[in-house]
């Protein structure tokens, strides 16, 4: 279900613009599709044939995408497992600091080698309804200030959709331009919609390494744009917009946490409008990959740091729940629960210190 679709069974019911934006507003801040002004009744300000189905309405919204599941983390975090009308499932994560990180598709066709989701491929796209959806369930639990874009999928392989649901939660969603982060492994068209928008999101950039082929082995079916003018092309709607580019990089022990790697990102972001984030690997099991240790990492950020590249060092949320992007989804198709992956974690964790004795 597509945002023009809910705009499209308004409009067929008598609503006026005003109407359209009250109920529309209505949905993306979690209240009542009838909630209005203060003290006025819906049939004070909506049309009697719009009235008559809200109902309907409202209940073909709530089937969009349902939770499944909660998993809360220590960190204030929470994993959400989103069954959607088909029943397929996609993830959601509650961050900390008011904020949402939301799917865009059912699946990934990047396959990035560090990422769970990408394992099975692209299933399907997700209406920009469906995306839309997820904001509605985390407004439903708590306050969100700021939408990031950067679960399972690569919103650039759904661009219009993308779009579409951003340009809603910029205007009746009632959520900063600046606030709506969409984050891709770098399309260029991306770099040619984005600035025709009238909600300009900021933008993050998955780079991962300075190295053109190893980042095309880590993210073999990204396109190929040199590192270097991935980074111009970022530069340049950083700079039309007024906000950085926020590059992520996952650290991945003994393949892109180097010197030689630090010093190259150096190069490329002197005196850019960018900020480099940090992101130690979230164990994915099977992947081959291993995190560096928190010393490593601290010391990698100081170093970007001390050379004056805005750096902050993340973790990514949830790691208390297993809830890598795509871990979730995986466990339902296992039917292997959180609780136990957790206690098999805890008895290895234990094992190896015995070994170690």
């Amino acid at each position: 279900m597509q945002v023009a679709d809910i705009r499209r069974f308004l409009r067929e019911r008598g609503a006026r613009p005003v109407h359209e934006e009250r109920v529309l507003r209505a949905w993306t801040t979690a209240q009542p599709l009838d909630a209005g002004p203060r003290r006025k009744a819906a049939a004070d300000f909506l049309p009697l044939a719009l009235r008559r189905d809200l109902p309907a309405l409202s209940e073909q919204l709530a089937g969009l995408a349902r939770i499944r599941s909660e998993h809360p983390g220590a960190d204030g975090s929470a994993r959400l497992l989103v069954d959607l009308s088909d029943g397929q499932t996609v993830e959601s994560v509650l961050l900390p600091r008011d904020g949402v990180c939301v799917s865009t598709q059912v699946g990934c066709a990047v396959a990035c080698q560090f990422c769970m989701t990408g394992r099975d491929g692209l299933l399907r796209q997700l209406g920009s309804a469906e995306i839309v959806a997820q904001v509605v369930h985390a407004r439903a639990r708590r306050l969100v200030r700021r939408v990031v874009f950067m679960g399972m999928g690569e919103p650039a392989h759904n661009l219009d959709n993308v779009l579409e649901a951003i340009d809603l939660l910029g205007t009746s969603g009632g959520l900063g331009h600046k606030n709506l982060v969409f984050s891709t492994v770098g399309d260029r068209r991306v770099f040619e919609r984005l600035p025709q928008q009238t909600v300009k999101p900021a933008l993050a950039l998955s780079l991962h390494s300075t190295d053109g082929e190893l980042r095309a082995r880590l993210l073999p079916n990204a396109p190929r744009i040199d590192p270097a003018e991935l980074v111009e092309l970022g530069e340049a709607y950083a700079r039309s917009v007024g906000y950085p580019i926020q590059y992520q990089w996952t650290l991945l022990a003994g393949v892109n946490d180097s010197e030689a790697e630090m010093d190259a990102i150096a190069r490329l972001l002197t005196g850019k409008y960018a900020m480099m984030n940090l992101i130690p690997f979230n164990p994915v099991e099977g992947s081959g990959f291993d995190r560096p240790s928190a010393e490593r990492a601290a010391a990698l950020a100081e170093s970007l740091n001390r050379r004056r590249i805005l750096t902050r060092l993340r973790q990514s949320a949830g790691q208390d729940v297993e809830g890598a992007c795509g871990q979730l989804r995986a466990r339902l198709a296992t039917g292997i629960s959180v609780e136990s992956l957790k206690s098999g974690r805890r008895a290895s964790q234990r094992q190896a210190a015995g070994n170690s004795q």
